[in-house]
């Protein structure tokens, strides 16, 4: 069996006076310890004790910012006033009531020897893995404890068994199905059967690009107004919490995709140092760094361990420049690939469409390397013929796949959303 990790929600009732009181005492004097020990530059566990041991907080909490503050230390340059309450898995306590209107109850610590019972509403979808906690079939590890305007959230980390997949990386008897991540498609997906590609999938992004701009031109219009940190932080969630939700979906439909097809391995791009390698101006970097790839992949991983389905990453370059038949390297246009090599049958592809294919095909199961054969430099200097998962081009929200049968699905709008 193989394990896998997923963050469980939770919102508390609205708690009694007497325990919105400790609970705001509790964030206040985990933050406090959090700023002393992150200013005094704590880089160990025992530096971070010898701060942190006066305050009237659990055990539970100090353990975490011991383990919290000294990677802290090394990676960032100033705090935020925001961190939620940590505390290790030793502090969880969890407690089920089905007679109850709420069901489900969560011990919190508030100091040594005080802890209180509240009880929260969990996220319907993720009922199995509460109960998995509940009769420990699951293990919990770290957990949050967050304040917003008007809720109190908890996050609980969780790992569970799932099956391994049935997956020999020599096999050669495998569907690969590939996904390049973009902006003017979040998700395009292909399967390869037998070397042909088979009946892809397109994810619209044109909603998740239009929250990103209407986050940015919000937030920096509240800024220039002074606006009361609380209304900021209030934007920013929502738009984070909505981005969230089309990242949710999209990588359900991707793994749904894949399950599709026999003996399916995802294939993704290793984008681990993509955005070190970019520089086309302030506004484009802007945009790039605002978008999280890593992200998206990460949650169609988790899906697809899940699922009991394996992934395998492969190097980026070229995919969306490279025809996904000859191989060679061509050139895009918004959403239509050109193949320059008169001798092949392709003349026009859907360019991400095409992405996805070529990262498929990339997924060899004897190891060796793919044939690359350029027709020459063909990155204008702009950046506008750069790969799929950065490019910045506007393009039309109606595709143009061009070779292909029809693709399935593009992304829900507002209205008809799933969810």
């Amino acid at each position: 069996m193989a394990t896998a990790t997923k963050t469980l929600q939770a919102t508390l009732a609205p708690p009694t006076a007497h325990k919105e009181r400790k609970l705001q005492e509790t964030l206040s004097g985990y933050r406090e310890a959090l700023h002393d020990a992150f200013d005094a530059g704590c880089g160990t566990k025992n530096a971070v004790n010898e701060v942190v041991t006066p305050y009237d907080l659990s055990s539970y909490a100090k353990d975490a910012l011991k383990n919290y503050v000294p990677g802290l230390v090394d990676d960032a340059d100033e705090l935020a006033d925001d961190h939620p309450v940590r505390f290790t898995e030793r502090g969880f306590s969890l407690d089920h009531q089905p007679e109850n209107a709420i069901e489900w109850y969560v011990k919190l610590p508030h100091h040594e020897d005080y802890h209180l019972w509240f009880p929260v509403r969990i996220n319907p979808a993720q009922a199995d893995l509460w109960h998995d906690l509940l009769d420990e079939s699951a293990e919990v590890g770290e957990f949050r404890l967050q304040r917003y305007r008007t809720s109190w959230e908890l996050h609980v980390t969780v790992d569970y068994e799932v099956q391994e997949p049935d997956y020999d990386s020599t096999d050669d008897d495998v569907t690969p199905v590939g996904f390049d991540i973009g902006e003017a498609h979040l998700l395009a997906g292909c399967a390869c059967e037998n070397g042909s590609p088979s009946n892809p999938l397109l994810v619209n992004g044109g909603r998740a690009r239009h929250l990103r701009k209407e986050m940015f031109t919000t937030l920096t219009r509240l800024q220039e107004q002074d606006a009361a940190q609380w209304r900021i932080d209030e934007r920013f969630d929502h738009y984070q919490n909505a981005l969230t939700d089309i990242i949710e979906k999209a990588s359900r439909r991707a793994i749904e995709y894949a399950c599709r097809f026999e003996k399916p391995v995802v294939v993704l791009e290793d984008l681990s140092y993509i955005r070190e390698d970019l520089d086309y101006g302030e506004w484009m970097n802007r945009r790039l760094h605002a978008w999280a790839f890593a992200r998206l992949q990460g949650r169609i991983e988790d899906k697809a361990r899940a699922a009991g389905i394996p992934v395998e990453y492969v190097w980026p370059e070229y995919t969306s420049q490279t025809c996904q038949a000859c191989q060679h390297v061509g050139y895009r246009n918004g959403d239509e690939f050109r193949c320059t090599n008169d001798e092949c049958w392709v003349s026009e592809y859907h360019a991400d469409i095409n992405a996805a294919v070529n990262i498929a095909d990339r997924h060899d199961p004897w190891g060796e390397s793919l044939p690359l054969k350029p027709a020459g430099d063909d990155i204008s200097r702009d950046g506008s013929a750069c790969d799929s998962a950065t490019t910045h081009r506007e393009t039309s929200e109606e595709s143009s796949q061009m070779t292909l049968s029809t693709f399935h699905g593009s992304e829900p709008s507002a209205s008809n959303s799933e969810t």
